[in-house]
């Protein structure tokens, strides 16, 4: 008797730790995420890093005034560029128009 309870307490520990790798029938993993989305976002974060250390370098005084203000409009410029094209690449922003509402 006791072997039994040992039989299916083991049987049911081994269906708990792999349940995760069964997989569901008739069920496919389909991975929509655009490329052009990614690189774009991926250049955004880039930009928010270059933005970062212009103002690390303002701060420890290896940039003037003037030549941090100068970079510092040139990346927020560039990175709202960066965030418009996002906007328009984004699917979401697609089906969020009102209708008859003019595309960028």
């Amino acid at each position: 008797m006791v072997v039994l309870l040992v039989i299916v307490l083991v049987a049911l520990v081994a269906a708990f730790v792999l349940a995760p790798f069964r997989s569901a029938e008739g069920v496919d993993v389909v991975y929509t995420e655009d490329p052009v989305l990614a690189e774009l976002e991926a250049r955004k974060q880039a930009k928010y890093r270059e933005i970062r250390d212009t103002e690390l370098d303002h701060a420890q005084g290896k940039l003037t005034e003037p030549e941090f203000k100068r970079q510092e409009a040139e990346l927020k410029a560039e990175a709202i560029d960066l965030l418009k094209r996002i906007d328009a690449a984004s699917p979401a922003a697609e089906g969020s128009r009102a209708p008859g509402a003019p595309a960028d």
